[in-house]
Protein backbone atom coordinates (compact mmCIF):
# COMPACT_ATOMS: atom_id res chain seq x y z
CA UNK A 1 0.00 0.00 0.00
CA UNK A 2 0.72 3.99 -0.76
CA UNK A 3 0.21 6.61 1.43
CA UNK A 4 0.60 10.22 0.67
CA UNK A 5 -0.25 13.10 2.54
CA UNK A 6 -0.06 16.11 0.54
CA UNK A 7 -0.03 20.32 1.31
CA UNK A 8 -1.26 18.77 5.00
CA UNK A 9 -2.25 21.56 8.05
CA UNK A 10 -3.85 21.09 10.89
CA UNK A 11 -4.95 24.02 13.28
CA UNK A 12 -5.74 23.00 16.84
CA UNK A 13 -6.97 25.39 19.66
CA UNK A 14 -5.90 28.04 17.52
CA UNK A 15 -2.29 27.07 17.06
CA UNK A 16 -1.03 26.00 13.63
CA UNK A 17 0.39 22.64 14.21
CA UNK A 18 1.06 21.25 10.65
CA UNK A 19 2.02 24.14 8.13
CA UNK A 20 1.43 22.52 4.23
CA UNK A 21 3.46 19.07 5.24
CA UNK A 22 4.05 17.23 2.02
CA UNK A 23 4.72 12.65 3.00
CA UNK A 24 4.81 9.64 0.67
CA UNK A 25 5.29 5.95 1.32
CA UNK A 26 6.38 3.10 -1.28
CA UNK A 27 4.88 0.32 -1.18
CA UNK A 28 6.11 -1.93 2.04
CA UNK A 29 8.68 0.58 2.53
CA UNK A 30 9.15 1.63 6.05
CA UNK A 31 9.16 5.48 6.47
CA UNK A 32 10.00 7.24 9.42
CA UNK A 33 8.96 10.59 11.12
CA UNK A 34 11.73 12.63 13.06
CA UNK A 35 12.05 15.98 15.09
CA UNK A 36 11.72 17.59 18.00
CA UNK A 37 8.94 17.69 20.85
CA UNK A 38 6.27 19.79 19.63
CA UNK A 39 7.20 19.53 15.72
CA UNK A 40 3.53 17.71 14.44
CA UNK A 41 4.74 14.27 14.11
CA UNK A 42 1.70 12.93 16.18
CA UNK A 43 -0.22 15.40 14.79
CA UNK A 44 0.46 13.93 11.35
CA UNK A 45 0.32 10.52 12.08
CA UNK A 46 -3.56 11.42 13.62
CA UNK A 47 -4.25 12.99 10.12
CA UNK A 48 -3.20 9.65 8.44
CA UNK A 49 -5.02 7.49 10.56
CA UNK A 50 -8.41 9.80 10.43
CA UNK A 51 -8.33 10.69 14.30
CA UNK A 52 -8.07 14.52 12.90
CA UNK A 53 -9.29 15.79 9.93
CA UNK A 54 -6.72 17.89 8.45
CA UNK A 55 -7.34 21.83 8.24
CA UNK A 56 -6.43 21.63 4.80
CA UNK A 57 -4.58 19.46 2.20
CA UNK A 58 -5.55 15.47 2.13
CA UNK A 59 -4.44 11.95 3.00
CA UNK A 60 -4.71 9.30 -0.04
CA UNK A 61 -4.64 5.43 0.37
CA UNK A 62 -3.19 4.29 -2.98
CA UNK A 63 -4.29 7.27 -4.57
CA UNK A 64 -7.93 7.53 -3.43
CA UNK A 65 -8.77 10.27 -1.18
CA UNK A 66 -8.86 8.75 2.93
CA UNK A 67 -12.20 10.10 2.89
CA UNK A 68 -13.72 8.43 0.27
CA UNK A 69 -13.45 5.71 2.24
CA UNK A 70 -15.71 4.32 5.35
CA UNK A 71 -14.19 3.82 8.63
CA UNK A 72 -14.46 0.38 8.12
CA UNK A 73 -12.75 0.60 5.25
CA UNK A 74 -10.12 2.72 6.15
CA UNK A 75 -10.03 0.66 9.63
CA UNK A 76 -9.25 -2.77 7.21
CA UNK A 77 -6.04 -0.93 5.65
CA UNK A 78 -4.80 1.24 8.43
CA UNK A 79 -4.04 -0.24 11.69
CA UNK A 80 -2.43 1.85 14.42
CA UNK A 81 0.02 1.65 17.72
CA UNK A 82 -0.85 5.11 19.68
CA UNK A 83 1.27 6.63 21.55
CA UNK A 84 -1.22 6.63 24.94
CA UNK A 85 -3.78 3.76 25.52
CA UNK A 86 -5.72 3.97 27.98
CA UNK A 87 -8.87 2.14 28.88
CA UNK A 88 -11.45 2.18 31.78
CA UNK A 89 -12.86 -1.17 31.60
CA UNK A 90 -10.95 -4.45 32.67
CA UNK A 91 -9.91 -6.33 29.61
CA UNK A 92 -7.63 -9.23 30.00
CA UNK A 93 -4.80 -9.37 27.13
CA UNK A 94 -6.74 -11.47 24.58
CA UNK A 95 -10.07 -9.35 24.82
CA UNK A 96 -7.89 -6.51 23.94
CA UNK A 97 -5.62 -8.55 20.84
CA UNK A 98 -9.68 -9.46 19.57
CA UNK A 99 -10.27 -5.48 19.09
CA UNK A 100 -8.66 -6.17 16.13
CA UNK A 101 -10.58 -8.42 14.14
CA UNK A 102 -13.74 -6.04 14.94
CA UNK A 103 -13.39 -4.50 11.15
CA UNK A 104 -13.45 -7.34 9.62
CA UNK A 105 -17.22 -8.35 11.42
CA UNK A 106 -20.11 -7.35 11.33
CA UNK A 107 -22.25 -5.69 14.53
CA UNK A 108 -22.65 -8.24 17.17
CA UNK A 109 -20.88 -10.85 15.71
CA UNK A 110 -19.02 -13.29 17.80
CA UNK A 111 -15.53 -14.14 17.90
CA UNK A 112 -15.05 -16.96 15.65
CA UNK A 113 -12.40 -19.88 16.27
CA UNK A 114 -10.37 -18.16 13.40
CA UNK A 115 -10.88 -14.84 14.94
CA UNK A 116 -8.71 -16.68 17.80
CA UNK A 117 -6.31 -18.38 16.03
CA UNK A 118 -4.84 -14.98 14.60
CA UNK A 119 -4.96 -12.85 18.08
CA UNK A 120 -3.27 -16.29 19.11
CA UNK A 121 -0.48 -15.86 16.47
CA UNK A 122 -0.23 -11.83 16.88
CA UNK A 123 0.65 -12.30 20.85
CA UNK A 124 2.83 -15.21 20.32
CA UNK A 125 4.60 -12.55 17.61
CA UNK A 126 5.16 -10.13 20.52
CA UNK A 127 6.10 -12.70 22.75
CA UNK A 128 3.06 -12.13 25.25
CA UNK A 129 0.80 -15.33 24.63
CA UNK A 130 1.42 -16.30 28.49
CA UNK A 131 -0.12 -13.10 29.25
CA UNK A 132 -3.70 -13.64 27.46
CA UNK A 133 -5.49 -14.51 30.52
CA UNK A 134 -3.77 -11.28 32.28
CA UNK A 135 -5.84 -7.98 32.94
CA UNK A 136 -4.57 -5.49 30.58
CA UNK A 137 -4.48 -3.04 33.54
CA UNK A 138 -1.89 -5.45 35.79
CA UNK A 139 0.59 -4.81 32.73
CA UNK A 140 3.67 -2.67 32.30
CA UNK A 141 3.87 0.11 30.37
CA UNK A 142 5.89 -2.03 28.03
CA UNK A 143 4.10 -5.34 28.08
CA UNK A 144 1.14 -2.82 27.42
CA UNK A 145 2.59 -1.66 24.12
CA UNK A 146 3.40 -5.41 22.75
CA UNK A 147 -0.27 -6.37 23.03
CA UNK A 148 -1.44 -2.84 21.13
CA UNK A 149 1.15 -3.75 18.73
CA UNK A 150 -0.68 -7.47 18.66
CA UNK A 151 -3.85 -5.85 18.31
CA UNK A 152 -2.94 -4.28 15.31
CA UNK A 153 -1.06 -7.28 14.00
CA UNK A 154 -4.40 -9.42 14.36
CA UNK A 155 -5.85 -5.95 12.06
CA UNK A 156 -4.07 -7.84 9.18
CA UNK A 157 -3.94 -4.56 7.39
CA UNK A 158 -1.09 -4.01 4.77
CA UNK A 159 -0.46 -0.75 6.52
CA UNK A 160 0.90 -0.58 10.09
CA UNK A 161 1.06 3.67 12.25
CA UNK A 162 3.34 3.30 14.85
CA UNK A 163 3.68 6.60 17.33
CA UNK A 164 7.06 6.06 19.32
CA UNK A 165 6.77 2.14 18.96
CA UNK A 166 9.66 1.67 21.54
CA UNK A 167 8.36 4.13 24.12
CA UNK A 168 8.81 2.51 27.59
CA UNK A 169 10.66 -0.46 26.19
CA UNK A 170 13.80 -1.76 27.62
CA UNK A 171 16.78 -2.06 24.45
CA UNK A 172 16.13 -6.02 24.01
CA UNK A 173 12.31 -5.47 23.31
CA UNK A 174 13.11 -2.27 21.49
CA UNK A 175 15.49 -3.91 18.68
CA UNK A 176 13.00 -6.88 19.41
CA UNK A 177 10.09 -5.12 18.19
CA UNK A 178 11.61 -3.13 15.35
CA UNK A 179 13.30 -6.36 14.06
CA UNK A 180 10.01 -7.96 13.68
CA UNK A 181 7.85 -4.60 12.48
CA UNK A 182 10.95 -4.75 9.22
CA UNK A 183 9.85 -8.58 8.69
CA UNK A 184 6.18 -7.31 8.41
CA UNK A 185 6.19 -6.69 4.08
CA UNK A 186 3.76 -4.15 4.46
CA UNK A 187 3.77 -0.38 4.53
CA UNK A 188 4.87 0.80 8.22
CA UNK A 189 4.90 4.92 9.30
CA UNK A 190 6.93 5.62 12.56
CA UNK A 191 6.90 8.42 14.77
CA UNK A 192 10.51 7.73 16.04
CA UNK A 193 12.30 9.71 19.39
CA UNK A 194 15.38 7.69 18.95
CA UNK A 195 17.79 8.76 15.82
CA UNK A 196 20.11 5.37 16.50
CA UNK A 197 16.77 3.33 16.01
CA UNK A 198 15.59 5.83 12.92
CA UNK A 199 18.99 4.80 11.30
CA UNK A 200 19.10 1.16 11.75
CA UNK A 201 15.64 0.33 10.40
CA UNK A 202 13.91 3.20 8.31
CA UNK A 203 14.74 3.26 4.72
CA UNK A 204 13.46 7.16 4.96
CA UNK A 205 13.13 10.33 6.91
CA UNK A 206 10.84 12.61 6.93
CA UNK A 207 11.97 15.78 9.84
CA UNK A 208 9.23 18.04 11.19
CA UNK A 209 9.88 20.93 12.91
CA UNK A 210 7.83 23.55 13.93
CA UNK A 211 5.13 21.86 11.82
CA UNK A 212 6.96 22.02 9.09
CA UNK A 213 8.61 19.47 6.93
CA UNK A 214 12.70 20.24 7.08
CA UNK A 215 14.23 17.76 5.11
CA UNK A 216 13.65 13.74 3.63
CA UNK A 217 15.93 11.57 2.43
CA UNK A 218 17.33 8.45 3.68
CA UNK A 219 19.29 7.87 6.96
CA UNK A 220 22.75 8.03 5.67
CA UNK A 221 21.82 11.02 3.37
CA UNK A 222 19.43 12.61 5.80
CA UNK A 223 21.62 12.69 9.09
CA UNK A 224 24.28 14.37 9.36
CA UNK A 225 25.93 16.58 12.08
CA UNK A 226 25.02 19.48 10.32
CA UNK A 227 21.31 18.54 10.03
CA UNK A 228 20.38 17.29 13.47
CA UNK A 229 22.33 20.35 15.03
CA UNK A 230 19.35 22.18 12.66
CA UNK A 231 16.85 20.13 13.83
CA UNK A 232 17.39 19.19 17.11
CA UNK A 233 20.08 21.93 18.50
CA UNK A 234 22.65 19.31 19.66
CA UNK A 235 26.33 18.14 18.51
CA UNK A 236 26.78 15.11 16.82
CA UNK A 237 29.14 12.76 15.41
CA UNK A 238 28.29 9.75 12.81
CA UNK A 239 29.53 6.26 13.10
CA UNK A 240 29.57 3.56 10.86
CA UNK A 241 30.23 0.47 11.90
CA UNK A 242 31.68 -3.02 10.10
CA UNK A 243 28.73 -3.80 9.48
CA UNK A 244 27.81 -0.39 7.65
CA UNK A 245 25.15 0.74 10.14
CA UNK A 246 25.15 4.31 11.07
CA UNK A 247 25.30 5.18 14.53
CA UNK A 248 24.84 8.76 16.27
CA UNK A 249 27.16 10.12 18.96
CA UNK A 250 25.69 12.65 21.10
CA UNK A 251 28.39 15.46 21.87
CA UNK A 252 27.89 16.86 25.40
CA UNK A 253 28.55 20.68 26.45
CA UNK A 254 27.85 23.74 23.60
CA UNK A 255 24.24 23.05 23.13
CA UNK A 256 21.18 25.06 22.92
CA UNK A 257 19.89 26.36 26.46
CA UNK A 258 16.56 25.65 27.22
CA UNK A 259 14.21 28.44 26.25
Amino acid sequence: MKIEAKAVEALLGGNHILRGVDLETGDRELVGIIGPNGSGKSTLLKCIYRVLKPSAGAVYLDGQPLKQYSCRESAKRVAVVAQHNHYSFDFSVREMVLMGRSPHKRALDRDSGEDNRIAAEALKMVGMWTFADRSFATLSGGEQQRVILARALAQQTPCLILDEPTNHLDIKYQLQLMDLVRTLDRTVIAAIHDLNIAALYCHRLYALKDGRLLGQGSPKELLTPKFIRELYGVNTQRVVDSSGHLHILYCPGAQEDFE
